[in-house]
């Protein structure tokens, strides 16, 4: 018999090893709790958003005159001329109308509407409203301990990332993103007809898509599933009459310089401070952001867009051999969607700050994947997502002017996050080699390691 601890109430000790249940960790699970901290974390960003310095929701006003112009004048983006996003995310835009009608019920949100106009209210509430819905698919009832704290971290993450968390399109496609990675393993073709729709919004869902049919074992239902939806998304719009303009936010990012943020752009910064090279910081009126030009700043810029498939391929194909080699796919998934996204931003020429957001999604995908005992230690992304986070926030929106100005305190948080981005890459590449077994043979993860509803795969 094994020797038990009595303690002066007579209460046997837990045995050896068992993960005492503390009433912080009952608390964090109590879903009042996890709510509670869903709501506070949305009204500070909501407040940074409309009173923070530096007006973070200027894109959001640009989002209100493209669909003034649908509604008011029947002229419409991505129709009836090119646009730089895919045509469905004229469909959260739109939607930002009807959250205004939402906003005005609702006192706390009524000064929303100050400035800016009833248009930003609308925006926030319908961005939150996704969140919400995100939010509770991930972490259920709170009976899941893997994926309530996957939802602490990704509140931790949007206040780490600042206003801008809820202030861009892209805020849209993370919510959807959250969502498809809550029930890849249960539901992948539900996934994969929300991450396709996602990426017809923006691009970058697509490569979780890509990630999926590298991996899983329905990978031919998730590409059927994905091919479908972009065919009824490009069969409808042409019966618009929009032509190649469907197309066109293809050709509309191909033709950008170097925005400042980029990784790529840093060592121009760095010229345009010195006042070397020709280096300096301008505003395209065309694009509406600001970009680098300078020595060779033209020819890298053409060379970016293909640099970036490259990685893409490349990372996919790293992938694959791990597969063949015996790793398991649940464990692979998150490192490979992790550095498909890091891949995306270390290697292309934009490099906006609301990029950033992205890497929750892999993130969240790793620590629920941990949890269920389905992957190896996924420890080091989230505490290094969080710093970059964290030193976007600096960067954008409230101090953006210094790091336009060229200040060189600017410029080394900007150099640091960058660099940080390609150590989260490296890590993740590392992650995908390291996944498969030395001997090359499969290794079982028994039973017990099997979630729940695991269909994709098995």
């Amino acid at each position: 018999m094994l020797p038990v601890s009595v303690g002066s109430g007579g209460e046997q000790a837990p045995p050896a090893g068992a993960t005492a249940d503390i009433p912080w960790r009952r608390a964090a699970r109590d879903p009042r709790v996890l709510w509670a901290g869903f709501l506070l974390v949305h009204a500070v960003l909501i407040a940074l958003n409309v009173f923070g310095y530096g007006w973070p929701l200027g894109d959001v006003t640009v989002y209100r005159f493209w669909t003034d112009q649908a509604t008011g004048a029947d002229y419409w983006v991505g129709i009836d001329a090119p646009w730089v996003y895919p045509i469905l995310a004229l469909v959260p835009m739109l939607a930002a109308q009807l959250g205004t009608e939402i906003a005005d019920a609702i006192p706390a949100l009524s000064l929303a509407t100050v400035g800016p106009g009833a248009y930003v209210a609308g925006w926030l509430v319908t961005v939150t409203l996704l969140n919400a819905l995100a939010f509770g698919v991930l972490t259920g009832r709170g009976t899941r301990p893997g994926r309530t704290a996957a939802g602490w971290w990704w509140l931790l993450f949007l206040l780490a990332l600042g206003p801008i968390a809820l202030g861009r399109i892209d805020s849209v496609t993370v919510s959807l993103s959250v969502i498809a990675v809550s029930l890849i393993a249960s539901r992948p073709r539900v996934a994969a007809l929300l991450l396709t729709i996602a990426a017809w919004i923006k691009v970058w869902p697509g490569a979780i898509v890509i990630a999926i049919v590298a991996v899983s074992r329905d990978r031919w239902r998730v590409l059927a599933t994905a091919v479908g939806v972009s065919i009824a998304v490009v069969a409808v719009t042409l019966s618009f009459g929009s032509g190649a303009n469907v197309f066109s936010f293809v050709t509309e990012q191909t033709g950008r310089g170097l925005q400042v943020e980029a990784p790529v752009t840093t060592a121009w910064m760095w010229l345009a401070w010195a006042g070397v090279a020709g280096a300096s910081v301008y505003y395209d009126d065309r694009i509406l952001t600001w970009q680098v030009r300078g020595e060779g700043t033209d020819l890298v810029g053409s060379l970016m867009t293909p640099v970036l498939l490259l990685a893409v391929a490349a990372i996919t194909a790293v992938a694959l051999v791990a597969l063949r080699r015996g790793a398991d796919a649940a464990a692979l998934l998150p490192p490979l969607v992790l550095a498909l996204l890091a891949g995306m931003i270390a290697f292309q020429k934009v490099g906006s700050p609301q990029f950033i957001s992205w890497l929750a999604v892999p993130v969240i995908l790793g620590l629920v994947t941990r949890a269920e005992r389905r992957g190896a230690s996924f420890v080091v992304p989230p505490a290094l997502v969080l710093v970059i986070a964290g030193l976007t926030h600096v960067i954008y929106p409230y101090l953006y002017g210094y790091l336009l100005g060229v200040f060189p305190a600017m410029l080394v948080v900007l150099t640091l996050r960058n660099l940080l981005v390609f150590v989260v890459l490296g890590w993740a590449v590392l992650a995908i080699v390291s996944s498969a077994p030395r001997s090359g043979v499969p290794a079982d993860p028994g039973p017990r390691e099997r979630p729940r509803g695991a269909r994709a795969f098995r």
